[in-house]
């Protein structure tokens, strides 16, 4: 498995985006939002997507200079256009648009259509935090997941993001499925025989293990009911709410011919409206550390809570490099090789 640093890797993403006609600076920002997912260690949302996007790229499916439109705001909420721009391009127009109207207002809402997949929903939720916000970044996606009781895709993973600002480590990114789909598409590419039981659904809507079939089939909502409830509340909010493609009318990363199409919801809060400067920041560290001291369980050594596990891979990625799987490594040689692009050692 090779291993590589993440400036290196960084510089190589931007490349070959470059290289199907993005620009340099967006080129820049795009790889350092994937390369980010990788030091998290939530690689399913990392450099493994720039095969997927180099194609629509390519191909047409997505526009290299697609530039994000404010249609209108009024009071605290924006509609956005992405023009079918780079996912992280708009994410990025899309942050900016909920931090100034939480700047003016106390809180910005953005909905966003005509956009494309972007990464990891705590990319923009952290730069939401990062200018004093809570933060909650939502989006629906391809139609991978039946609704509750049916055998035919009509939301996607669909995925809810809720983060805080301040020195505690809470965040939270989860699918509404079980497991995100780039996981079961990982698997795939990677020629692995099973999946884990409750990630997948055949064709039949019957659960699964076998890769192939989870590949040609269903995910899993999370939690049955539940997780298909949650999977259409932010269909509501995204699809819906925009004026975009929802439901099966969007198209996916995986299949060319089409834009991906789709919609996403940025919300930042000020807790500056219901406490002094600073009270929640230290609220929230209190309820982390409320949290941490609960003895763990028996088999675990000590209770984490959702985003610390990320930070830790972060620290030791950032000196011991990116372990990249054999698919994604020869993915990208094969595009630099394309596109003339050097790869790092």
């Amino acid at each position: 498995m090779p291993v590589v640093d993440a400036s290196q890797l960084r510089e190589l993403c931007s490349r070959l985006l470059e290289g199907v006609g993005v620009n340099l600076s967006e080129a820049n920002f795009a790889a350092t939002a994937l390369v980010a997912s990788n030091l998290r260690g939530v690689d399913s949302h990392g450099v493994a997507l720039m095969r997927y996007y180099l194609e629509q790229l390519e191909c047409g499916d997505m526009e290299p200079q697609g530039d994000p439109e404010l249609l209108h705001n009024s009071g605290c909420t924006a509609l956005v256009d992405g023009h079918n721009a780079l996912g992280q391009i708009v994410a990025r127009f899309c942050c900016d648009q909920a931090i100034s109207l939480a700047m003016d207002h106390g809180c910005g809402i953005v909905s966003a259509r005509h956009s494309n997949h972007f990464g990891a929903a705590a990319y923009w939720v952290q730069r939401l935090n990062a200018a004093g916000f809570i933060g909650v970044v939502l989006c629906n996606a391809s139609p991978a997941v039946a609704p509750w009781q049916g055998k035919e895709g009509r939301v996607g993973t669909n995925p809810i993001c809720f983060g805080v600002p301040g020195a505690s480590p809470f965040l939270l990114d989860m699918a509404t499925t079980t497991v995100a789909a780039n996981k079961i598409f990982n698997a795939y590419s990677a020629g692995k025989p099973e999946v884990p039981a409750g990630w997948a659904l055949n064709s039949d809507g019957v659960p699964t293990t076998d890769t192939v079939e989870a590949y040609k089939g269903l995910l899993n909502p999370l939690g049955g009911y539940k997780g298909s409830g949650l999977a259409v509340m932010v269909e509501m909010l995204c699809g819906v709410l925009s004026g975009g493609a929802m439901s099966n009318e969007l198209g996916g990363i995986r299949f060319r011919g089409a834009p991906v199409d789709v919609s996403q919801f940025y919300l930042a809060l000020d807790p500056k409206c219901f406490l002094d400067p600073g009270e929640y920041e230290s609220r929230a560290v209190k309820l982390t550390k409320k949290l941490k001291e609960v003895q763990p369980a028996s088999g675990y050594n000590e209770v984490l809570v959702a985003g610390e596990p990320e930070l830790r891979s972060e620290a030791r990625r950032r000196k011991e490099g990116i372990p990249l799987a054999d698919d994604t490594w020869q993915s990208l040689s094969a595009w630099a090789q394309k596109l003339n692009v050097p790869m790092p050692v």
